[in-house]
């Protein structure tokens, strides 16, 4: 009887931690999705204000400087931000402290190094070049240079607090905070009486840059400890950028899926229609950003569980972000919808005609959600490779169908292109998946964990 009742205990015990970890996946994402959303209507607000403020032309100069140092920044990490949640918590599960710190400092170094040159290398190729440093791009181009490297160390930090799991740290900073500051330094310039110019403009995005990062930096230090940061430190270079250079392939892949369709319709449309195409798509990353929710409070967790040996919670926590995340991107992305005609309309009555196009890209993002994590998987527990893979071959379906079906069917064409190539993309994910971890992803799916050694 006693041995009974110990057994029951342990196994209670055992159930008990597994639902403490799922709840607090659960709030986790929900609290990296009401952040991502209020940061996201703030955003919207402060574009708008900003486009009103500078004109045409010069918030044109801005968002272009903008793009490239969101693309060039989140490839200097080297993949170090995502391979924090890969490592860090499987270190940690397995009291290898000394790995952790060494991942913690030396990732945080190769991300301000890689940052730094890939500034300079840009100016000096930009400086041979000639043209555009001596045009209206000059000035906006050299101080987006000063911003790359903080930038670069921002997505680092975010990284290591998700691997902690402390999901409102992570990324309150990058998308809030710094969006916040930039839009209220902008003001502030020009009451000042400074040109409403964009160099003007990403002056302030350093300033607002620079803060944020000091603030995320002095909060993320504070909660890690002295326990966390002093003592030995190991590094495992050749392991640790084995995986995540692939991983940074990987997401410089997923920057241009995100931007192939539009930068197509630039070359085969009006830029009337492209601006239709791209309101549309803006509107379509709320629907994203459940994904995103999900995948900062879980992806981290997958790691852990695998460490641990604790398959059952590996188990539990794939089933719930797959049935979790379809659930909640069908009814976003309903609601989306219903509410598209209100949202387009806010750009101009004209943006109503992109009620289609909007449409199709939510029916992509839906479709792509029942094929689950695959893609956390693989990037967390092993498959990097495979991913960027998968993705680069999405990337290149994704123009060559946009280059057939856009002549024929216009902006239509493009929505279906990438509605069908992001479905496909999920889908890859899952089977790559299913191949090397043994596990069925799909949100309906049995789930099945191998045993396989870490």
């Amino acid at each position: 009887m006693a041995a009974g009742l110990s057994v029951d205990a342990a196994f209670g015990a055992v159930l008990g931690r597994l639902k403490a970890v799922r709840a607090g996946a659960g709030f986790s994402a929900a609290s990296v999705f009401a952040v991502r959303i209020t940061a996201a209507g703030c955003a919207y607000i402060a574009q708008v204000l900003m486009a009103r403020m500078m004109g045409g032309t010069e918030y044109g100069i801005f968002a272009a400087v903008w793009v490239w140092i969101a693309i060039l920044g989140h490839s200097a990490t080297l993949g170090l931000s995502q391979g924090a949640c890969r490592f860090m918590p499987a270190d940690e599960a397995l009291g290898r402290h000394a790995e952790v710190r060494g991942f913690l400092i030396g990732g945080a170094a190769a991300t301000m190094v890689g940052g730094l040159a890939l500034s300079v290398l840009g100016l000096l190729i930009l400086n041979i070049e000639g043209n555009l440093l001596a045009g209206p791009y000059g000035a906006p181009i050299v101080l987006g240079a000063l911003v790359l490297p903080l930038f670069a160390f921002q997505d680092y930090l975010e990284g290591v607090a998700r691997s902690r799991n402390w999901a409102v740290l992570a990324i309150a900073p990058p998308y809030l905070l710094r969006q916040g500051l930039i839009m209220a330094a902008m003001i502030l310039a020009v009451l000042l009486g400074a040109p409403a110019k964009a160099s003007v403009a990403v002056a302030c995005t350093l300033f607002a840059t620079a803060l944020a990062v000091t603030i995320q930096a002095s909060l993320l230090l504070k909660r890690l400890g002295p326990t966390t940061l002093t003592g030995s430190r190991r590094y495992r270079w050749r392991q640790w950028l084995a995986a995540c250079l692939p991983i940074a392939a990987g997401d410089l892949a997923t920057a241009a899926f995100g931007f192939v369709d539009v930068v197509l319709l630039g070359f085969l449309m009006s830029p009337d229609a492209v601006g239709l195409y791209f309101a549309a798509t803006r509107i379509q990353q709320f629907v994203v950003f459940v994904h995103y929710a999900a995948s900062a409070a879980t992806a981290q967790r997958f790691t852990a569980a695998k460490a641990r040996g604790d398959f059952t919670g590996l188990n539990a926590l794939v089933r719930d972000q797959a049935r979790w995340v379809l659930g909640a991107t069908a009814l976003v992305g309903a609601g989306i919808v219903v509410a598209a005609p209100l949202l387009l309309g806010l750009f101009g009555p004209e943006f109503r005609e992109s009620l289609p196009v909007l449409t199709v890209l939510v029916l992509g993002s839906v479709g792509a959600s029942l094929f689950g994590p695959g893609e956390d998987l693989l990037t967390m527990l092993g498959g990097e490779k495979l991913c960027a893979g998968i993705t680069l071959a999405m990337l290149a379906l994704g123009a060559g169908f946009c280059l057939v079906l856009v002549p024929w069917l216009g902006l239509i064409g493009a929505a279906l292109a990438m509605a069908a190539v992001t479905i496909l993309r999920a889908a890859g994910m899952a089977l790559g998946a299913q191949a090397i971890h043994g596990i069925a992803t799909p949100a309906f799916s049995k789930l099945f964990v191998r045993r396989a050694s870490p």
